[in-house]
């Protein structure tokens, strides 16, 4: 009997993989030449988890959360931010009922399994509150109510670096909330190849009437991949490693007097859980049963990106937590 069970679960682990692999191949055929960004937005699905993409107009970063929502069995919600933006227009808000002299909630477009938030440094401290609400605690609050997010709830945002005028700076609390934070780069010569042959094929289909292909991934199988992805196996050495790169960051003066220069404040304990379910992941889509030091230090950057504050000394320096990143990697021993 026991057997029996041990096969059937470990099938369907097979079946959970197969699908999200499928999902990615589906992915990289649509998003040209960003696969990372790809698999980071699978990372940030089996993390239970939201992603910030940070990157030049035009690089695919909308695309690829739409083509994310177009392999899952749920809806999806574009979010622009501009100056003007309300909070309610992303909570909803209560509406009168004249025939019946009661309010009625009408939920906004956050009520969505897949959130976009395009240009999110352009909303004002109001929005960013309701958004950090939603975000954290997985349901917002209007008036004297509390509404409940649905079960299945990722929010993506994009920042553009180039333009700085008419935005606001994220606050720490709000960074600290994505799982991690991307940067994207522009293609190379010939994905931009493959990126101008796709574009005039996607043209010509939408001319012909040719429908999108049907999701992949639903609910039921996306929580018992979170599942397996939990249950992966990480070495007592392995976990003291993670607390010791993130510890490190709180008092850096114990690795380096110049990280003690550069690092005015480190990353919380949500960094901790960051690093160990990013890692998971990232080991799960490999195929792996266990977690690897290659696992940890794959992810770290985008964990880790936009959880470090500089000190004004290493801003003036030019110093960037990539190299703080990398400079922590160096000093830390792997086990």
């Amino acid at each position: 009997m026991d057997m029996t069970t041990d096969s059937q679960n470990g099938g369907e682990k097979s079946a959970a993989r197969l699908i999200f692999q499928q999902a990615r191949e589906r992915l990289a055929t649509e998003v040209v030449g960003q696969e990372k960004l790809i698999e980071r937005l699978l990372i940030t699905l089996l993390a239970d988890g939201h992603l910030l993409v940070e990157g030049a107009p035009g690089l695919a970063k909308t695309r690829a959360v739409k083509s994310l929502a177009a392999c899952i069995e749920g809806d999806f919600q574009r979010l622009q931010f501009t100056p003007d933006l309300l909070p309610a227009d992303l909570t909803g808000t209560e509406i009168y009922q004249r025939h019946s002299e009661t309010f009625r909630f009408q939920p906004g477009p956050l009520f969505h399994n897949v959130v976009l938030a395009d240009e999110i440094n352009r909303a004002p401290a109001k929005v960013q509150a309701a958004l950090l609400e939603a975000m954290s605690e997985r349901q917002i609050s209007v008036g004297r109510r509390t509404h409940k997010l649905p079960d299945l709830f990722m929010v993506m945002a994009t920042q553009n670096p180039i333009e700085q005028e008419g935005t606001y700076p994220l606050p720490e609390a709000q960074l600290d909330r994505f799982l991690m934070k991307v940067l994207v780069d522009y293609p190379d010569h010939e994905n931009e190849k493959i990126i101008l042959e796709l574009a005039r094929r996607e043209m010509l289909d939408e001319l012909e009437g040719k429908t999108s292909l049907s999701p992949v991934l639903s609910p039921a199988l996306i929580t018992r991949a979170r599942r397996e992805v939990l249950g992966l196996y990480m070495a007592d050495t392995l976990k003291e490693y993670l607390v010791q790169l993130i510890l490190a960051t709180r008092n850096p003066r114990s690795c380096s007097t110049q990280l003690d220069r550069w690092l005015e404040y480190g990353a919380s304990p949500r960094g901790t859980i960051a690093l160990d379910r990013c890692a998971r992941a990232h080991a799960w889509l490999q195929g792996r049963e266990f977690i690897t030091p290659a696992n940890i230090q794959a992810v770290v950057y985008d964990v880790l990106r936009h959880r470090l504050i500089l000190t004004y000394e290493a801003e003036a320096e030019g110093i960037t937590s990539e190299k703080i990143i990398a400079e922590l990697l160096r000093q830390i021993p792997v086990p």
